[in-house]
């Protein structure tokens, strides 16, 4: 159902974009599919909105929103419904429950990264939460709240990057431990068209079970992750060029006489189609380049050019590289951006015995892609 209540800013801040049906079906598809008898389950929401992920006759619904609480308890009038901030105080207790009960987390929590760049300026940390549950993002407190709630299992929508970003992973602290990804299905941002008007980021639809041995970051490298569109992917099937060049600024290990050029920071394939590569002056922003290196960032440079064949599911996973490959035709890539960037060629020589050759780049990208490659 869409959310009408809410003014943009309200919506950023709440996380507030709620979930096309479509999606509630696959949802309540994995929890048929991984479960016995639901049945047996309460099904809780704690960020549930109008109420659209309340099914069964043990549903319950909580929001710090009490228009959506009020609008929800006219939708679905059956189930039991509590107006409060889920990440404060957070027990079973809050929802009438106690540990023998079994309990199933549904929905879709507010994710908001006020550390990213992408709508910063009206970003703002709004509510308190427990001190074991803060976090830079909204999300991965939720994530963690199902933790403290000792939820049997959790399917929820939440972005990718949770899961296939290092950083993200370890945040997820407890939850991490103590859960499994079971199943999973990657879905377009672009779904929800008021999150990424510009460019779309991954979603996951996750299935996570209560585990013993809980999953380590080698478990979600090794993970097959699969698409809305049919497609798969295992994350260890590709090399990063992180694993060969420096994406964050480097000032304090690399000396000034050193550099060659200055390179823009590059989180993901996401943040590179929206920033510069190649830079003129040193800022706290930019990195420095030495001449060893400097093909890996040509490299990054032309892997821009042909981010329109990279499908959005890889949008916030580092740059693939096969570095055979790769370095078996640099100089193609060196070449093309010395003509790119004439201020480079006082400090790296152009190579005039290598032809500038568009297909063989072409063909670099289609065989590093494979299936994935976007025609």
């Amino acid at each position: 159902m869409d959310q009408k209540h809410l003014n943009f800013k309200d919506k950023i801040n709440l996380g507030s974009f709620y979930t096309p049906k479509w999606i509630v079906d696959i949802v309540y598809g994995f929890l048929r599919k991984n479960i016995v008898d639901i049945n047996e389950y309460f099904i809780l929401d704690t960020s549930c909105g109008y109420g659209g992920f309340l099914c069964g006759e043990k549903a319950i619904g909580a929001d710090i929103d009490s228009e959506a609480i009020i609008a929800a308890k006219k939708c679905f009038p059956g189930n039991k419904y509590f107006e409060h901030n889920s990440l404060l105080n957070i027990s079973r207790s809050q929802y009438n429950l106690n540990l023998n009960d079994k309990i199933i987390i549904v929905g879709n929590p507010p994710y908001n990264d006020t550390t990213s760049i992408i709508r910063n300026k009206i970003k703002k940390e709004k509510f308190p939460r427990d001190s074991d549950v803060t976090s830079r993002d909204l999300g991965i407190s939720f994530l963690l709240s199902y933790n403290k709630l000792q939820a049997d299992y959790v399917c929820i929508l939440h972005p990718l990057s949770y899961l296939i970003k290092k950083t993200n992973f370890e945040s997820l602290r407890n939850f991490k431990n103590n859960y499994i990804l079971k199943d999973s299905m990657i879905i377009s941002s672009g779904v929800f068209s008021e999150t990424s008007k510009s460019t779309s980021f991954p979603m996951v639809v996750a299935f996570y079970e209560k585990s013993l041995s809980g999953m380590d970051y080698n478990y979600i490298c090794n993970y097959k992750f699969s698409t809305y569109e049919g497609k798969s992917f295992i994350l260890k099937d590709f090399d990063k060029i992180g694993n060969y060049i420096s994406k964050y600024p480097n000032h304090k290990s690399i000396k000034t006489e050193d550099t060659i050029a200055y390179f823009w920071t590059m989180r993901d394939i996401n943040a590179l189609k929206r920033t510069k590569t190649f830079v003129l002056k040193e800022t706290y922003n930019t990195i420095r380049v030495t001449k060893n290196l400097f093909p890996y960032y040509c490299y990054a440079d032309i892997f821009k050019e042909n981010i329109s064949h990279i499908p959005y599911y890889f949008g916030n996973s580092d740059i693939m590289i096969n570095n055979k490959s790769f370095v078996e035709i640099q100089d193609l890539f060196i070449n093309k951006c010395l003509v790119k960037y004439p201020n480079l060629k006082n400090k790296y020589s152009l190579n005039n015995e290598i032809k500038h050759d568009e297909e063989i780049i072409s063909k670099y990208f289609k065989s590093l892609l494979g299936k994935h490659y976007v025609y």
